[in-house]
C-alpha cells in the first residue's frame, strides 16, 4: 500500500510539472509573438502611415518603432523616384492627323500622409491621370511641333501633372515622350517631302556655283580687257596645256596672232609628236 501510494503522489505531481512547463512556453510564445509585431523596422528610402484605431497617429521612420498589435494599422510608403509608363495613347493633333504615342512619368512620394489619405491608390490615381493628360496637351498642338518640341512639351506635360498631384503629396519629376507612331501612309508622305526638300537643296547650290562661277569669269574678263597682254598669255598657256596632251586647237582672232603662226605652231607639235613615237 506504500508503494502505490507513493506512485499516486508522484504521477499528479509529474503532470502539474508538465503542465506548467506547457503554459509557460504558452506564454513565452505569446510574449514573442507580442513582441515580433509590435516591433517594426522601416528602411532609410520609406516611411510607415500608422492609424490607430482608424485615426491618425502620424508617419514614422526611418529605423525601429513599435505598434500595438491589433489596435494600430501601418501602411508603408517608399519615397523614392518611381517611374511608370504610360500606355500608348491614340491622340489627334491639332492638324487633324492621328497619332499613336507613349510616355515616360518620373514621380516621388514628399508627403506620405497625403500620399495615403488623399487618395485610395496614388500609383492608380497618377497612371491615370498621365494618359488623360498626355491626351489633352498634344491633341493641342500640331503634328510639327509634336516632331520637334519634344522637350517643350516634356515640360508642359510635367507642368499639367505636378499641379493636380501636388494635392497627394507626390511630386511629379520629369515626364518623357518615348515614340511617336506616325501613320504609314504620313510616313511615306513625309519622306517624299524630305526627298524634295533634299533636291532643292541641291539644286541652289549647284546654282550659287553658277553664279559665282560667272561672277570669276566676269571679272576675269573686265581684268583682260584692261590688259591684253594678260589675254595672250593666257592664250599661249592654254596652247601648251593642250600640246602635253597630244591635242591641238586653233583659235582665230582678229587682232595679234595669224593663221600661219597657228599653222607653223601646229606643224612642230606634230614633227615633235612624230620623233617622240619613233
Amino acid at each position: 500500500m506504500s508503494i502505490l501510494g507513493t506512485v499516486n503522489q508522484i504521477i499528479p505531481t509529474s503532470l502539474t510539472g508538465i503542465a506548467s512547463l506547457l503554459v509557460y512556453i504558452i506564454i513565452l510564445v505569446i510574449i514573442l509573438w507580442f513582441l515580433s509585431s509590435a516591433i517594426k523596422i522601416v528602411k532609410e528610402y520609406e516611411r510607415a502611415v500608422i492609424f490607430r484605431l482608424g485615426r491618425l497617429l502620424g508617419a514614422k521612420g526611418p529605423g525601429i518603432f513599435f505598434i500595438i498589435p491589433f489596435v494600430d494599422n501601418l501602411r508603408k510608403v517608399d519615397l523614392r523616384v518611381l517611374t511608370f509608363d504610360v500606355p500608348r495613347q491614340m491622340i489627334i493633333t491639332k492638324d487633324n492627323v492621328t497619332v499613336q504615342v507613349d510616355a515616360v512619368v518620373y514621380y516621388r512620394v514628399f508627403d506620405p500622409v497625403k500620399a495615403i489619405v488623399q487618395v485610395e491608390n496614388y500609383m492608380l490615381s497618377t497612371n491615370l491621370l498621365a494618359q488623360t493628360t498626355l491626351r489633352d496637351i498634344l491633341g493641342q498642338v500640331q503634328l510639327d511641333d509634336l516632331l520637334t518640341k519634344r522637350e517643350e512639351l516634356n515640360q508642359r506635360l510635367q507642368s499639367a501633372l505636378d499641379i493636380p498631384t501636388d494635392a497627394w503629396g507626390i511630386k511629379v519629376t520629369a515626364v518623357v515622350i518615348k515614340d511617336v507612331i506616325l501613320p504609314e501612309s504620313l510616313q511615306r508622305a513625309m519622306a517624299k517631302q524630305a526627298e524634295a526638300e533634299r533636291e532643292r537643296r541641291s539644286r541652289i547650290i549647284i546654282a550659287e556655283g553658277e553664279y559665282q562661277a560667272a561672277q570669276k569669269m566676269s571679272e576675269a574678263a573686265q581684268l583682260y580687257k584692261k590688259t591684253p597682254i594678260a589675254l595672250r598669255l593666257r592664250e599661249f598657256q592654254m596652247i601648251s596645256e593642250v600640246a602635253r596632251e597630244k591635242n591641238l586647237i586653233l583659235v582665230t582672232s582678229t587682232g595679234g596672232t595669224t593663221f600661219a603662226e597657228f599653222a607653223g605652231l601646229a606643224k612642230a607639235l606634230d614633227k615633235k609628236s612624230g620623233s617622240t613615237e619613233k
